[in-house]
């Protein structure tokens, strides 16, 4: 999977992504998070008409390039940067044997279920989900706090509030806060 440069800007309830590889690439929306997950969605269906007409899919650069780049026109003090992955379709399934907890695999069946998906269905949403998330570099809206119980480590949203992610194991996560003890 490779990984775009995208330039972020804008205010209030406008706010446009546009991507310096890939030239009329762009997103936009009513947050930050809405127009990286357009820039994410018009990323892949470029990508998807120069795979159809067999042009080359220009690689990306890494962010210093692209930051040195005059004509990116990057300015870093009204803009940001942002990764904007590109998820070909191969329209080809592939077999994958996967080990989960049990009871994290039969909470996918429920939701699976309850949604009307199947579980590869469901699996696939929710990869889906986490990759195309895209990451805002130097976020600092997540924290981490540590369950008195089983010791795992459960990172929360701190703008929504809401838990999105839960380690299987006793390891922090790498580059998140810890919450105060309350």
């Amino acid at each position: 999977m490779a990984n775009y440069v995208g330039i972020l800007d804008g205010a209030g309830d406008l706010w446009g992504v546009r991507i310096p590889d890939v030239p009329g690439c762009h997103g936009g929306g009513e947050s930050p998070e809405a127009a990286l997950a357009d820039a994410i969605s018009a990323l892949r269906e470029v990508a998807a008409y120069y795979v159809s007409n067999a042009i080359p899919i220009p690689p990306p650069r890494a962010m210093a390039d692209v930051i040195r780049d005059k004509a990116a026109e990057y300015d870093p003090s009204k803009e940001g940067l942002v990764m904007v992955p590109l998820l070909l379709d191969r329209a080809r399934p592939v077999k994958a044997n996967i080990s989960l907890d049990a009871g994290l695999l039969e909470a996918i069946d429920e939701e699976a279920e309850r949604r009307g998906l199947t579980r590869s269905g469901f699996l696939t949403s929710a990869a889906l989900d986490k990759i195309e998330g895209g990451r805002v570099v130097g976020a600092r809206s997540r924290s981490q706090i540590k369950h008195p119980t089983t010791g795992t480590w459960t990172k929360r949203d701190d703008k929504s509030g809401k838990f999105m992610d839960v380690k299987a194991h006793a390891k922090r996560f790498k580059g998140v806060r810890n919450e105060q003890k309350r």
